[in-house]
């Protein structure tokens, strides 16, 4: 081919490929609109939208008369974008609220933002401090730049620290925080935004946006006066006593709700992370411990709801010391012949064990587990303690006395105080609460606590006639003569106990506590209170009696409801109760006076000969008497002669005056005489049979 051909040939081709190339670009555009358009176009609106979280508030906490406990703290760094369209509308009014909430002046602020190294960013203020509106008015001025987090104030330090507990990073740690975690910290709410070309975020007016759902406020039944004074004087008794730690709770028993609650160490929530767990441990609710006399509510209620014995029955503990299989159980100090009465008041450990002698282990069990000592209490604090019994089929043969004193057994704090709250209660047992309502961010309750009973433990007879027992132990012959204040009735129980180390008694390391509630005519507080190994005592009508007192006298000045239960001195002297005098003719001369001495007369003349009976009273019976007035009896020794009247005697004094006649019993059933044979009035025999109920 020649040249010129070639050159042709060539020329038709370049004019071919550049026809056919608006064709091909042609097709291209219209692949990339038709068929990979809807694709594109939505990887552009990706890459142009940013997306901003609207955070939400957390709720507060308030104590009971509405006194805010913990509220949040806005701690924000403040920068601005002032390219962004709408800023320049409301640069003068934005500037002049950073610069009162910052205290950096508004020609500062101008500055910063004219002399700005970059031409889309400017930092004004760091760690402004705002309220979650100041905030959510901040984060709506277009180009606005905010960035920070809530931080958490507890306005009151460490006061009530075990309640509410404490805050992190990831939200609640400790107490209600962590327990109504969820609850509190609510739902971020998100934001559409706008990038350019240049990755530049900007507001614009009219997207998207998906409010926060602030979180509930929670309103407890705690007062914090009541909690602070609680507080100020469990400091006082910890001073004086020098315990490892201590708690201290307060309830109302009538509705389960906690009055104050506090633990010795304890800690600042502000600033949590400085404390060791031990300061911010809940010993209230987490720890267990064998409770000691305190128990002793228990097998009480258990005797006498089931006529084993009566207040007034005589319980003999001898020298204050009892041998049950390998071991010895010991009193502080001899007694003697004492009621079951004065079993509570002087927390004889031998007339416990007597008294549980002829208890079934079903009946102890079956009352340990009704007065709650073997479930969770279910209060709205987190790790409360699973106590747990072991049944009855695992019991040694001295378990049950064991149990009756307070060992072979775990409890809290807070279980100790509800079992007292049921006594309080006429033998109801509530459920415990600490949070009354809970409220939305507009102030509308969502929820609110209803008192509910757990069980009915103990007939009402059964409670009103224990009260009077356990008001003794509140009196100057009582163990508790250090919480006695002054006009006011108060029924209460103190306890020792053994430490155990898991493995076996600590030698000298003891557990002190007192539980007591008042005014015993309508209790409307029980206050439980425990320390651990304290140096200045073992025993709690040392250490946590006058804590209890110092505690119940600034209360009840806080209470003008309860002085109708206040009596002056001179009252309680002029005006007691009368007392039904009982028919004790015919009865041996030592039961005649001590059934005499329960009820609070003096009998004079009587014997401590079982063959000395009484023959006249000088006062008649059913007669009425006050309290402390002497009553003379007239007994003739060597009297008895015949069968003498058993009825209404419990099954041990019956025994006791029979066995000084030379009379062997047989007894069936428990709790007082109803039958006898011989009867009454027959010659003396060798043997006689007395049926109980």
């Amino acid at each position: 081919m020649e040249l010129k051909d070639q050159i042709l040939a060539r020329m038709y081709v370049v004019i071919t490929l550049i026809a056919l190339l608006p064709i091909l670009i042609g097709l291209q555009v219209l692949r990339v609109s038709a068929v990979d358009g809807g694709d594109l176009r939505e990887a552009v609106e990706e890459q142009s939208i940013a997306y901003q979280d609207i955070p939400a508030l957390r709720g507060e906490i308030f104590d009971a008369a509405g006194r805010p406990l913990a509220v949040n703290i806005e701690r924000v760094d403040m920068a601005v974008d002032p390219t962004v369209d709408g800023f320049d509308e409301r640069s003068n009014e934005f500037i002049r609220r950073l610069s009162e909430l910052s205290g950096v002046s508004q020609s500062r602020l101008r500055s910063l933002i004219a002399n700005r190294s970059s031409r889309a960013y400017a930092m004004l203020a760091r760690d402004v401090q705002m309220t979650g509106a100041e905030l959510k008015w901040f984060a709506s001025i277009p180009g606005a730049l905010p960035e920070g987090s809530t931080t958490r104030r507890y306005n009151h330090g460490p006061l009530a620290a075990h309640i509410l507990g404490g805050t992190g990073t990831d939200g609640g740690i400790e107490g209600l925080e962590v327990e109504f975690d969820e609850i509190l910290r609510g739902t971020d709410g998100l934001r559409v935004l706008n990038k350019d070309r240049r990755n530049r975020v900007k507001f614009m007016p009219g997207n998207e946006e998906r409010p926060p759902e602030h979180g509930e406020s929670l309103i407890l039944s705690v007062d914090v006066i009541q909690q602070a004074i609680l507080e100020e004087e469990l400091a006082k008794g910890v001073a004086r006593a020098e315990p490892k730690w201590a708690g201290v709770v307060a309830l109302n028993p009538k509705t389960g709700e906690i009055l104050a609650l506090a633990n010795w160490p304890t800690f600042d929530p502000n600033n949590i992370g400085a404390y060791s767990m031990a300061s911010r441990r809940n010993h209230v609710v987490t720890d267990r411990f064998e409770p000691g006399s305190v128990i002793k509510v228990v097998p009480t209620a258990a005797a006498i709801e089931n006529d084993l014995v009566s207040l007034g029955d005589s319980i003999d503990t001898g020298d204050g010391s009892l041998k049950q299989g390998r071991f010895t159980i010991h009193d502080t100090h001899p007694h003697g012949v004492i009621t079951v009465s004065d079993v509570i008041k002087v927390s004889s450990n031998v007339g416990t064990a007597l008294i549980v002698e002829d208890m079934s282990d079903g009946l102890m069990y079956q009352y340990v587990r009704q007065f709650g000592f073997n479930q969770k209490t279910g209060i709205e604090l987190p790790g409360e303690a699973t106590t747990k019994v072991r049944l009855p089929d695992d019991w040694s043969a001295t378990d049950k006395s064991a149990m009756s004193r307070g060992y072979g057994m775990d409890a809290t704090l807070l279980q100790v105080a509800l079992a007292y709250g049921a006594l309080a209660n006429g033998g109801v047992l509530m459920k415990p609460y600490i949070v009354k309502e809970r409220r939305d961010a507009k102030g509308r309750t969502t929820w609110r606590a209803t008192p509910d009973s757990v069980r009915r433990v103990m007939d009402r007879a059964t409670a009103d006639t224990l009260i009077k027992a356990f008001e003794t132990v509140v009196s100057e012959t009582g163990t508790a003569d250090q919480a006695i204040v002054d006009g006011l009735r108060i029924a209460g129980k103190t306890g020792t106990a053994r430490k155990s180390d898991g493995s076996g008694y600590i030698q000298g390391a003891y557990r002190a506590t007192f539980v007591g509630f008042w005014p015993v005519e309508d209790p409307q507080v029980v206050l439980a209170i425990v320390m651990d190994e304290p140096k200045l005592s073992m025993y709690g009508g040392v250490v946590a009696a006058p804590i209890f007192k110092a505690v119940t006298e600034r209360w009840m000045a806080r209470m003008p409801e309860m002085n109708k239960y206040v009596q002056a001195e001179e009252d309680l002297q002029t005006n007691p109760a009368p007392i039904t005098i009982p028919d004790v003719a015919g009865m041996p001369s030592p039961i005649a006076g001590r059934r005499l001495t329960a009820l609070g007369l003096s009998p004079s003349g009587e014997s401590s000969d079982y063959l000395t009976a009484v023959e006249v009273q000088n006062v008649r019976a059913g007669e009425e008497l006050l309290q402390g007035v002497p009553i003379r009896l007239a007994a003739v020794q060597d009297s008895v002669r015949v069968m003498p009247d058993l009825d209404g005697l419990s099954g041990r004094e019956a025994t006791a005056w029979m066995g000084k006649l030379g009379v062997d019993v047989e007894l069936e059933g428990h709790g007082t005489v109803q039958r006898q044979w011989p009867e009454a009035g027959a010659p003396l025999t060798a043997r006689a049979r007395l049926i109980l109920n």
